[in-house]
């Protein structure tokens, strides 16, 4: 019996060995992966980046944006600066699913880097759904292709998703809604247009890749940016996706690196039975890469 004990807890050692390995292996594999996806980001950044014609914020033409717009941009960054290149967020918070909103909040850590030249992000989060099970998750929209994947443990994966038209439109709802976090990429641009829609409210349109997608931004009386609305981001659903109303709030502005961003901010889905709620978080640390 003493004898059967110890073969089985060798084997048992040598199981839970092998297991760890796996799961070594294949976190090692995901941060490649990760660190592939910011470096073509960082190659098709530098390519959009030859094609700038100034490389420096003006205020001139302000004029004849809206109101609430050009006081934004005047809040917000500083005549003369360089524009922002690419930015890295060091983020805290936590999620829900609105499919499984009893489940409760997860906290998550997360590093997302954008691309700021031309439309383009990489999000990876580390999340704890409970004790015993990590989860990551990654976002992007890179070269004009969104992709998510989840996986638990980096090992066993839960949902990836890769390419197509809504994927890619929500992704860039998404990078146009985060871009008041490196906000020279909301100056106008053959890009990017604003139009006007009330004396607190204006409607920005974002274009990239053949993805076209309109975002609607309020800014409060000082001029910063305090929600952002779409009645219509893809959402997923049963295999499938419906537009569905969304939208989030920022808040808590501070200075950084010269310019006035959000440090906290909130995400919410409008769904049939009342609105969810899926993220809260808040900026940690941001690092700027300038054009000049």
């Amino acid at each position: 019996m003493a004898h059967g004990t110890t073969v089985s807890s060798a084997c048992l050692g040598l199981v839970g060995a092998g297991v760890g390995l796996a799961v070594y292996l294949n976190r090692v594999r995901w941060d490649r992966k990760t660190l592939r996806l910011v470096e073509e980001l960082k190659h098709h950044d530098s390519a959009q980046g030859t094609k700038q014609e100034t490389t420096k914020v003006t205020f001139g033409g302000f004029n004849q944006l809206p109101e609430p717009v050009a006081k934004y941009l005047r809040l917000a960054l500083t005549e003369g600066q360089p524009l922002i290149r690419s930015a890295r967020i060091r983020q805290a918070g936590k999620l829900r699913s609105p499919e499984r909103q009893r489940a409760g909040w997860m906290p998550f850590m997360a590093v997302q880097s954008f691309s700021a030249l031309r439309p383009g992000f990489v999000w990876d989060a580390q999340i704890r759904a409970s004790l015993l099970m990590p989860v990551r998750v990654r976002d992007a929209y890179v070269a004009g292709q969104g992709a998510g994947q989840v996986s638990a443990f980096s090992l066993v994966t839960l949902a990836d998703e890769h390419g197509g038209a809504e994927l890619a439109k929500g992704e860039l709802l998404r990078y146009l809604a985060e871009s008041v976090w490196f906000p020279t990429a909301l100056l106008p641009s053959p890009r990017l247009a604003w139009s006007p829609m009330d004396g607190n409210t204006a409607r920005a349109t974002l274009t990239d890749a053949g993805t076209t997608v309109s975002l609607d931004f309020r800014f409060n009386d000082i001029g910063e940016v305090i929600s952002v609305y779409t009645p219509g981001r893809p959402r997923a659903v049963g295999g499938g996706y419906e537009l569905t109303p969304w939208g989030g709030r920022h808040w808590f502005y501070e200075e950084r690196d010269g310019m006035r961003v959000p440090t906290e901010a909130e995400v919410e889905w409008h769904l049939p039975d009342g609105v969810c709620c899926v993220f809260k978080g808040k900026t940690v640390e941001a690092e700027y890469d300038y054009s000049a």
